[in-house]
């Protein structure tokens, strides 16, 4: 459906996500320069007003500037709150919805359709949108994307509210921004005070434009497991769990990882980071986390969940986080991946809390984990991810699988909510750019979950590179590269896991399969991306986009000549093993792809992080350089 053919001589129709229902009537609408709306309807909803000014934005100023498409607004109350019928024709534009957010979304179609007429190779107006009627309708309630910012990128304020302008048109309807230490809290400033930590201001900023898009702005912090970042530090030492730490996938050293669940100050220091946080936020809900909770046991809980059992102890704290959060008169989201493996205590759960099911590789058991969740009665939502991060480029291959089972598995058990996380592991070092296709993937299987979209290139190229087709296809390529090296891994890639664990000898467990015949493809591969990249001068976004895809490629490339040098050195070896001319070469390519990280991430996003980001890679500099003459 993302290409249906419109009227003859009209611009075909890629959407995203794609409607569940398009019928051409052949009365196509002809647009001119500096066409505009004129909206007519009862009672219409400022927003949507902006948002159909907006659509036609792209038709510019010209001869023509003055003429206006008349746009009318009707309510049909039987139609779902975001459920709307969109009509284009000669005559004009109709837009039926219940109430102002199905509105909205149907002027995010409205927008698409314009850019789709007036994109490259158009030419010059007049233009013409094909006469279509769209009956729409989301399958999950809820829509989400979650963006890690505290491992280790934090975007720009710009960066930020772009991303939320491309949601909104893609019809998401959730925004959260997942926070371990990268909120200013007052009064723990020792905590944030290097990582460019979001302020409460701009965090108010961001909920405001959220809204005005119809995004729901939904606060997300840590409250058990993944809180190092505190817990490394002296005055919170006490409420370790294991303040001795304890080696954790997110760090190259031991760190306590865990607040001690018997600790009372543990729920004290939560208290005052909601109250400082939920101001901030009209939201009525928040995500506390409560995964990956390693070293719960292990410690200073230790007794407790002996006498008790690990989940017992789990859940009694789950509920004292949760009384946290009512009293605050806001609702639970939680992760659901501790109390999935105790189905035994799964009917205990606060029954207003929300469940989030989360995997990440293709052939994640949803089906068997929201059955579970789903015969409890308890709300719960699934959550797959973009597959960028752990790959310097992407898994698209991945991506498709893991959104679509999502989606599947999760409507059929009656999940409300879609959430797709996309993370940062290990110095986030993936551009930006590389989760645009997952963005686009996850906004499709969100909003129809049933309908295999089709023309990701193009749809990449219209709504969010603008109109830069070779652009798109580079990113695609580069998210398709992993497999040319013909070494599966699992939650990344290879090539990626050679040096996140650079230090290990031969073999690396997560990059056990690479071989040099993989590698010949793998760099062919490459190649093809930077072939894709030479066509045609960029500026602007584009131009960083361009410059990321290609730092990017020339990462996986360099890795790719240290894998080789690491397999020719043999099994057991480590990387002070290869002959030290081939590291002497290795390191000195390896300092300008150092200094490239630096640059770019700087066009986006902010300092902070970037520090230790790049002492991941220069770690691994030092290794090569080590008894250097």
């Amino acid at each position: 459906m993302t290409n249906t053919t419109g009227a003859q001589g009209a611009a075909p129709l890629n959407l995203w996500p794609p409607p569940r229902r398009v019928r051409a009537t052949g009365s196509a609408l002809v647009l001119y320069c500096g066409t505009r709306p004129r909206v007519r309807g009862q009672d219409a909803d400022a927003r949507v007003v902006r948002a159909l000014e907006a659509a036609f934005a792209p038709l510019g100023a010209g001869e023509g500037e003055g003429e206006r498409v008349d746009v009318e607004l009707l309510v049909e109350v039987a139609l779902g709150q975001e459920a709307y019928r969109l009509g284009v024709g000669a005559d004009g534009i109709q837009i039926t919805a219940s109430g102002a957010e199905g509105a909205f979304r149907a002027a995010a179609t409205l927008a698409q359709l314009v850019r789709a007429a007036t994109a490259p190779p158009r030419g010059a107006a007049p233009w013409s949108i094909a006469g279509v009627v769209i009956d729409d309708a989301p399958d999950f309630a809820e829509r989400g994307f979650m963006l890690d910012v505290s491992r280790d990128r934090i975007p720009m304020m710009p960066a930020l509210l772009h991303l939320v302008d491309r949601l909104a048109e893609l019809k998401y309807n959730r925004l959260q921004l997942y926070f371990e230490h990268t909120f200013a809290y007052a009064g723990h400033e020792q905590v944030w005070r290097d990582a460019s930590a979001f302020t409460p201001d701009e965090i108010r900023q961001l909920d405001a434009y959220c809204a005005e898009r119809f995004l729901e702005l939904v606060p997300n912090q840590q409250s058990l497991g993944h809180m190092h970042r505190w817990l490394v530090l002296p005055r919170y030492a006490q409420l370790a769990e294991v303040p001795e730490g304890i080696e954790h996938a997110f760090s190259v050293e031991k760190e306590p990882f865990s607040l001690a669940p018997t600790n009372p100050g543990s729920f004290a220091l939560l208290e005052e980071l909601y109250d400082q946080l939920l101001a901030c936020f009209s939201s009525d809900t928040i995500n506390v986390g409560l995964d990956e909770t390693f070293d719960v046991g292990l410690g200073a809980s230790k007794a407790e969940c002996e006498s008790k059992g690990v989940g017992r102890v789990y859940l009694e704290t789950l509920k004292r986080v949760h009384a946290l959060v009512t009293a605050r008169g806001k609702r639970m989201q939680f992760w659901g991946d501790v109390i999935v493996n105790h189905p035994d205590l799964v009917p205990e759960l606060p029954p207003d809390a929300v469940a989030l099911e989360w995997g990440y590789e293709a052939g994640h058991p949803f089906e068997a984990h929201a059955a579970r969740f789903a015969e409890s009665g308890l709300e719960f939502h699934v959550c797959p991810g973009t597959s960028s991060w752990q790959s310097f480029g992407g898994r698209l291959s991945n991506a498709h699988a893991n959104l679509e089972e999502a989606a599947r598995h999760g409507l059929a058990a009656g999940a409300s909510g879609y959430l797709v996380t996309d993370w940062g592991d290990f110095g986030h070092w993936q551009p930006p750019s590389v989760s645009w296709p997952g963005i686009l993937l996850g906004a499709s299987r969100g909003w129809n979950a049933h309908a295999d979209p089709e023309g990701l290139e193009r749809g990449l190229a219209l709504h969010v590179l603008e109109s830069d087709q070779a652009l798109a296809e580079a990113l695609v390529a580069l998210a398709n590269v992993h497999e040319a090296a013909q070494a599966p891994a699992v939650n990344g890639s290879a090539l990626f896991f050679l040096l996140r664990y650079a230090h290990q000898p031969l073999p690396i467990e997560r990059a056990a399969e690479l071989n040099v015949p993989g590698l010949d493809t793998h760099a062919a591969a490459l190649d093809a991306v930077r072939g894709r990249l030479a066509d045609g001068a960029r500026g602007g976004a584009c131009a960083t986009i361009a410059r990321e895809i290609e730092w990017a490629a020339d990462t996986l490339g360099w890795s790719g000549e240290l894998a080789r040098a690491r397999l020719a050195a043999g099994e057991g070896s480590h990387v002070a093993d290869v002959p030290a001319q081939e590291r002497r070469r290795l390191a000195r390519d390896l300092a300008p792809l150092i200094e490239r990280h630096r640059s770019i991430w700087l066009e986006t996003s902010r300092p902070g992080g970037l520090a230790e980001s790049a002492a991941r890679l220069e770690h691994i500099h030092a290794m090569l350089q080590k008894q250097l003459a």
